[in-house]
């Protein structure tokens, strides 16, 4: 169970071996056992020491996330750290071919998966509206043919790839936006992706989204006893969790994309630019990204969750980067 509290002035406690939420003279609880994560969004939300500690023990993760759906904290066991010897070899990685390989197949996935989900509309266009159909098939193909270019791409370390990594990806992603940008139903008003400070409606249910989902794979990679803030794709910086960055790239179409504009294709929401998300829309979206998580997939033969294909894609590049197989971006089955 992943329980999400984002009402001002909630305290959140424990009694016995339960949780316990308490609003103002309301009060519900749920059985420790049964959480998985607690996700703690916007302002005026206390905890305490008791029940810090006890999801520590039972290895329950807490998420913090501003109303805009930015995570700036997330609380786990020490414990969780795994072998020392994976987090020196992504350091090591980062010099040689390995941190190369990492590289490219986060752009690849993404790719791939942002070209399947423009074909998946493209195919269901094209039966009501041949014209718009074609439009989308045309875009998904300049998408994939930036493949080509990423597989030309070569260097001894992630320095000598990365401009021509993000060049191919930047390339992709107009091809991408611009379908998207068709994709979604007339009268919505979405113009182009903005990361931070946007107002209109698709842009801040997208950065929300992806919000609930870096929380979600952060989790993944600190289980797999990966350093969060050493990555490969993306830079380096103070306070940027770049491995998060590289490893949600190949999720964010299947997961968070798909989710929006499924949501939008079959319902109005009242949405005012002015105040941006409501706290009902925001609690609906993370009930859908994490709904979504928990459908299957195909990987590797095998029908899973698409968490737990997560967590093996987290626990595929702690082994590669140990020396051991091979990484493969996950492409979503559409």
């Amino acid at each position: 169970m992943h329980v999400t509290v984002d009402e001002y002035g909630t305290f959140l406690g424990k009694k016995s071996e339960r949780l316990v939420i308490k609003v103002g003279k309301d009060v519900k609880e749920h059985a420790l056992r049964k959480v998985s994560e607690i996700s703690v969004v916007g302002s005026g939300i206390s905890l305490s020491s008791d029940l810090v500690y006890e999801c520590t023990e039972r290895g329950i993760q807490l998420n913090f996330l501003s109303f805009d759906g930015k995570p700036y904290a997330k609380m786990t066991s020490p414990a969780l750290s795994a072998t020392v010897i994976t987090r020196r070899e992504q350091l090591l990685a980062y010099t040689d071919s390995r941190g190369v390989c990492i590289a490219r197949a986060c752009v690849e996935g993404k790719i791939k998966n942002q070209a399947n989900l423009v074909k998946y509309y493209a195919r269901s266009r094209k039966r009501k509206t041949p014209e718009a159909g074609r439009v989308l098939e045309e875009l998904a193909g300049a998408i994939e043919h930036t493949l080509v270019d990423l597989q030309s791409v070569s260097g001894s370390t992630v320095d000598d790839v990365r401009q021509s990594l993000m060049n191919i990806e930047a390339r992709a992603s107009k091809s991408y936006w611009a379908a998207f940008g068709l994709i979604i139903p007339d009268g919505i008003g979405f113009r182009t992706r903005e990361h931070q400070g946007s107002t209109d409606l698709v842009n801040s249910l997208l950065n929300y989204g992806y919000g609930v989902l870096y929380s979600q794979v952060w989790g993944a990679v600190l289980l797999a006893g990966l350093e969060p803030f050493a990555g490969f794709l993306h830079v380096d910086r103070p306070g940027k969790p770049s491995l998060i960055l590289d490893l949600i790239e190949e999720f964010r179409q299947p997961v968070v994309d798909r989710v929006v504009l499924a949501w939008l294709s079959k319902t109005t929401l009242n949405y005012d630019p002015g105040e941006g998300l409501s706290k009902e829309i925001r609690r609906e979206l993370a009930d859908r990204v994490l709904g979504r998580l928990d459908e299957t997939d195909t990987f590797k033969g095998k029908k899973h969750s698409i968490r737990a294909i997560m967590q093996f894609q987290a626990r595929n590049l702690a082994s590669f980067v140990r020396g051991e197989g091979t990484y493969k971006p996950y492409v979503a089955s559409w």
